[in-house]
């Protein structure tokens, strides 16, 4: 998932702006409590997520994918006055933990946290937004792209994590076989790529983030 090299990449969040005290205690008990704490955003794409929602003035966002909570104080930090997330997650397991996070941080009032299936909450969803994250299952992927695309706002932001998958996707030797969630990846990366409704640039920032402009 680290494509740069350690001291790179200590030099460029050393040259970060720093994440919060809640952030860094998010983090820390993320690596200390919960399983697969790679999946964190962390503290450089933290900070870049941040940066996007405030260059939009973000007055509405949707992330399917909460996990601990990381990525989701990061795009709040950047919602106008009313502005509101709406973060969607299937793990009930983490939802106390989680809570407990946002409940902690001055963007309580702006997180509207659910537990469920996002490909059934989100039909359901009236509000148009400016940013997508989607950071969830990778098989659904193209699904969650399809069904939020409608409701980002022309000039919105689709953004998608973990496109590199660990370098995999660029990474296929002839005649080997590709498993089926690099193969998904590979897919969907064209798919974003080839969309003429978009601009897009796949970031090498972390596990790869794909970033969709809506025309």
């Amino acid at each position: 998932m680290d494509f740069l090299p350690q001291h790179i990449n200590d030099y460029s969040e050393n040259h970060t702006s720093p994440e919060s005290e809640l952030l860094a205690k998010l983090n820390r008990e993320t690596h200390a409590k919960i399983l697969q704490s790679r999946m964190l955003s962390g503290h450089l794409q933290g900070r870049v997520l941040a940066m996007f929602s405030h260059m939009m003035q973000a007055k509405s966002i949707l992330e399917i994918g909460t996990y601990t909570g990381y990525s989701a104080l990061c795009l709040a930090e950047g919602l106008v006055e009313g502005g509101k997330i709406i973060t969607i997650d299937v793990n009930e397991e983490l939802e106390s933990f989680t809570k407990q996070f946002f409940n902690d941080s001055e963007y309580a009032d702006k997180i509207d946290y659910r537990i469920g299936d996002a490909a059934e909450i989100i039909p359901n969803l009236d509000e148009v937004f400016d940013i997508v994250f989607i950071d969830a299952d990778k098989m659904s992927y193209a699904k969650y792209y399809e069904l939020v695309f409608d409701k980002v706002r022309k000039g919105g932001y689709i953004i998608s994590d973990n496109v590199l998958w660990s370098g995999k996707v660029a990474n296929i030797e002839e005649g080997k076989k590709i498993d089926k969630d690099t193969q998904n990846l590979l897919n969907f990366n064209k798919m974003c790529h080839d969309d003429p409704r978009t601009e897009n640039i796949l970031m090498p920032l972390r596990d790869g983030l794909m970033i969709s402009r809506k025309l």
